[in-house]
């Protein structure tokens, strides 16, 4: 134990000239730390719907149908409607920036109504008046239709109210803490897998058994240190989560799953660096086996991901305990499967 230790030690060590590594140590730091300020950016770009009240967009309404249409668009809290004579001038006004969007509504045959909607060119401002074009006519299609509603011959069945949620809860339980507690799991089977591979390429794994040791008490040093690191960084991005004010229901449990998962990705990247012995192509096939894992393990009843979200939430059921049980079952035989290799291995040269 005391040479796997030292190994381990070794390992650790030789991460501060891994500039790579530390970045992306540093770039999950940076996501932790400001969880809270990234988060409403981050929902902004993946539902601008949810930043609501946040902006105001300024929609000018023209055509022989523009009465309705304005009342629909100034409807919304977010929304200031301008009424112009002419689809022309109210164009001539978006592009002189007075307005951010046209809507110009039209009647035609049997009473219908079609509407042209403009919006500025290809930058996220344009995301952010389409969200809000969208709510503008679904509330002027609901006006129209309850106003319509006495030439019904039947009552058609009551459309539920969609349920209310929260965009930035939902982001940061089932996007960012999912993500800072795997991409360590992740980073460690690459490094596992670069390093034994570079040592294995140059010649320089066979100094250490000068000392001496056998393959698997080295791969057992390596693995140590690569699979102990994952859940202290995790830890540490929980707990700087937790202080900008997420709560972390169960964060033992998570820390056990992140466990078992790094076990299970330090064991592919020893595994195949040990097959392929260079460097370039073990990093590479370890990329894409560990991707194709993870795809594979999105179709079990609860995917690693869902079951991080439940344990942060606090809403954990029978099946996410079984999914870090198996998870720990896994990790547990596909070490023991690669140790019985190593035992049987005279050399690593």
């Amino acid at each position: 134990m005391r040479r796997r230790l030292r190994i381990a030690r070794r390992t650790i060590g030789s991460l501060r000239s891994e500039k790579t590594i530390l970045l992306a140590i540093a770039i999950q730091l940076f996501v932790a730390a400001f969880s809270s300020f990234m988060v409403v950016g981050l929902v902004s770009l993946t539902d601008p719907g949810a930043t609501e009240g946040g902006y105001e967009v300024d929609m000018a309404v023209s055509g022989n149908a523009s009465d309705d249409l304005l009342a629909a668009v100034d409807s919304g809290e977010s929304r200031d409607a301008m009424e112009f004579e002419s689809r022309e001038s109210a164009v001539i006004a978006l592009s002189n920036g007075r307005v951010d969007g046209v809507l110009h509504a039209e009647y035609i045959e049997r009473g219908r109504i079609h509407v042209d909607a403009v919006a500025p060119e290809g930058d996220f401002e344009t995301t952010l008046v389409v969200v809000e074009m969208k709510d503008a006519l679904g509330e002027f299609e609901r006006q129209k239709r309850i106003a319509m509603s006495h030439r019904l011959t039947r009552q058609p069945l009551a459309v539920p109210e969609p349920p209310q949620s929260n965009p930035y809860f939902e982001f940061t339980y089932t996007v960012l803490i999912p993500v800072l507690a795997f991409l360590p799991a992740f980073i460690s089977g690459s490094i596992t897998a670069d390093s034994l591979a570079e040592e294995i390429e140059r010649g320089t794994l066979e100094l250490l058994r000068v000392a001496p040791v056998t393959p698997a008490q080295i791969v057992d040093g390596k693995a140590l240190a690569m699979v102990a690191i994952a859940p202290a960084q995790a830890a540490l991005w929980l707990g700087l989560l937790a202080f900008d004010g997420t709560s972390i229901a169960r964060p033992g449990a998570i820390l056990l799953l992140v466990l078992a998962t790094t076990t299970i990705l330090v064991t592919l990247g020893a595994g195949l660096a040990l097959l392929i012995r260079r460097r370039a192509e073990a990093q590479l096939l370890y990329s894409l086996t560990a991707l194709a894992l993870f795809g594979l393990a999105l179709f079990a009843p609860e995917g690693p991901p869902a079951a991080i979200a439940k344990l942060a939430v606090g809403t954990a059921t029978p099946i996410t305990d079984a999914t870090v049980i198996a998870s720990f079952v896994v990790a547990v035989g596909a070490y023991w499967g690669l140790r019985t290799v190593l035992d049987r291995t005279v050399s690593l040269e």
